[in-house]
């Protein structure tokens, strides 16, 4: 009898344990998914076919000819496809002179999204650009972008955030 008790345990406790590693496993896939996401966003933003083209925009530009966000009444949600500038990584990975709007997996085993939000928040002074600009006419705008990752069949999205600051001139 305690054998059968101490053998049932063990099952039980291999079982959860191994749950608890695909359960990992898909959060930091989904993680990976997330800061490729972001970091695709900074690989279009520098794009110079893309900065150089009125016919194409970057995410910093896009977000920034939309609105501003107002972070103590709105959220920049994964979810959110409207407002927000938004882009996808798939599993062809990033393209020189290109906007990634495709839709389509980052991974397809298991499959895996990846997509990132962008969103202007404010323009201010630059910290120490009158030393280095001489009191222009330029000033800091701030972006924040979250990358999100979801595991295909998961209950939940794993998102990261970074903020970006750009040089550019200030609006009248």
């Amino acid at each position: 009898m305690s054998l059968t008790i101490l053998g049932v345990s063990s099952v039980s406790s291999s079982l959860m344990q191994n749950k608890m590693a695909g359960s990992m496993e898909k959060r930091s896939l989904a993680f990976d998914a997330a800061e490729s996401a972001i970091g695709a966003v900074m690989f279009e933003s520098e794009d110079k076919t893309l900065l150089s083209n009125d016919a194409l925009n970057d995410p910093l530009s896009d977000a920034r000819a939309g609105t501003q966000i107002d972070l103590a009444v709105q959220d920049l949600s994964c979810f959110e496809n409207v407002t927000w500038t938004n882009r996808a990584l798939t599993s062809g990975g990033l393209t020189k002179n290109t906007q990634h709007l495709a839709t389509g997996n980052y991974s397809d085993k298991p499959i895996v999204k990846s997509w990132s939000r962008t969103a202007f928040v404010r323009e201010q002074s630059c910290v120490g650009s009158s030393n280095v600009i001489g009191g222009s006419n330029i000033s800091c705008h701030v972006f924040i972008i979250k990358g999100c990752g979801q595991v295909q069949d998961s209950k939940y999205v794993v998102a990261n955030s970074q903020n970006a600051s750009v040089f550019a001139p200030a609006t009248q």
